[in-house]
């Protein structure tokens, strides 16, 4: 039988590549998409394409009604994807958006998450793919919110995947680095909301360095790969009869990774400054 996967975020960036690399591999695609004119789109394209919206918990629940009605209830595979950025420095981190970025990059995908579960637990099998981050080992400067949320889905998975450890329900960590997509653009809306950069003590700072980044394109980031590379892993994730419980992704990814294995914190404190 056809396998199926459920995809999120698939309107641009990973989930799109993702969505189309895995059609081409034979999967019946469920390719969501926050906006609607975003599902349309894809649905265009050839796509299911159910409106799932992490922070609308009627959506993922009648978005993933969706997908089993199609299937006939069941489903092999769910890959969280989507979610957005905050940057700023902590100091300057408003509780409201701290509470936003959590709505849709954690809390939303436990939810998800809690009602696929049941359905692969009813077929006895099934993946679950979680896209986290370098930033869910490794607490880079100016990224504070979205650092927190990436640790907390590290914890969920790998607690989720010990607790599973007895079922034919795998579970999966995908640690990208700088990888092509819209993110940075994505992220100047919540920027703009919830950042009052210009009372901040770190002012200087935001004028020399983020605020460059966030509005003014230098091409892409050193080592930057494209989504394609992400896609390697979530295939491997979904395919393979042993999936890893982490992928890493992009030469930073490692680097970090070993680092983190060898150093002291102390002594990533300081490499990690040099980044402010």
């Amino acid at each position: 039988m056809q396998q199926t996967i459920l995809i999120t975020g698939c309107s641009s960036g990973i989930g799109l590549d993702a969505a189309r690399a895995m059609r081409a591999r034979g999967w019946r695609v469920f390719a969501s998409c926050r906006q609607a004119q975003d599902c349309d789109r894809l649905r265009a394209e050839g796509f299911d394409s159910p409106r799932i919206d992490y922070t609308d918990a009627q959506s993922i629940t009648t978005g993933l009604a969706e997908v089993l009605e199609a299937t006939g209830g069941t489903l092999d595979a769910l890959f969280n994807n989507g979610a957005h950025g905050l940057p700023g420095a902590v100091e300057d981190l408003a509780t409201e958006g701290l509470r936003q970025i959590f709505e849709t990059n954690v809390f939303g995908w436990h939810e998800l998450t809690r009602q696929v579960l049941p359905v692969m637990r009813t077929q006895g099998r099934g993946r679950i793919v979680q896209n986290s981050s370098i930033l869910g080992f490794v607490a880079f400067p100016w990224r504070g919110a979205y650092v927190a949320t990436k640790y907390a889905i590290e914890g969920l998975t790998d607690t989720l995947r010990v607790e599973l450890s007895d079922s034919d329900i795998k579970v999966a960590l995908i640690e990208p680095g700088p990888v092509t997509s819209k993110f940075r653009e994505n992220a100047i809306p919540h920027f703009e909301r919830h950042i009052a950069w210009k009372t901040s003590a770190f002012r200087p700072l935001y004028e020399k360095k983020l605020l460059k980044r966030l509005y003014e394109s230098s091409g892409p980031d050193t080592f930057e790969l494209p989504a394609s590379a992400v896609t390697a892993k979530l295939i491997h994730a979904c395919e393979s009869a042993r999936p890893r419980p982490r992928y890493y992704v992009t030469t930073p990814t490692h680097i970090a990774g070993f680092l983190r294995r060898i150093l002291s914190s102390r002594a990533i404190d300081r490499i990690l400054v040099r980044l402010r």
